[in-house]
């Protein structure tokens, strides 16, 4: 399952998780983060109940790409208890992405 994250939701679905969170931080009229969607779709699949698996847009939540320092888009940020432990930053094939995932199971 792939959630939607927003400033509302942010600190109890992503920084209270109790298991790791993937949040991919993306804008519509982004080329590469559309070439990202399936990936990040087959990712929320691979990883259900073990890795929480959610978007941001940039553009509609901009405090929160703020508060992270995205620059560029895509980027995705890896949480694990609440905090920042693994982070990058453009389009990727889906093995990187999931080797990512992997380092923090």
């Amino acid at each position: 399952m792939e959630y939607k994250f927003t400033e509302a939701n942010f600190n109890e679905e992503v920084l209270g998780s109790d298991i790791p969170v993937l949040v991919d931080f993306y804008a519509d009229w982004c080329g590469p983060c559309k070439m990202m969607m399936p990936v990040v779709e087959k990712m929320a699949e691979v990883y259900d109940g073990k890795i929480k698996v959610g978007k941001i847009n940039s553009d509609e939540e901009n405090a929160l790409a703020a508060k992270y320092g995205i620059m560029s888009i895509p980027s995705f940020l890896i949480f694990k208890n609440g905090e920042v432990v693994d982070s990058a930053t453009g389009a990727m094939p889906a093995d990187a992405l999931a080797k990512k995932l992997d380092a923090v199971l």
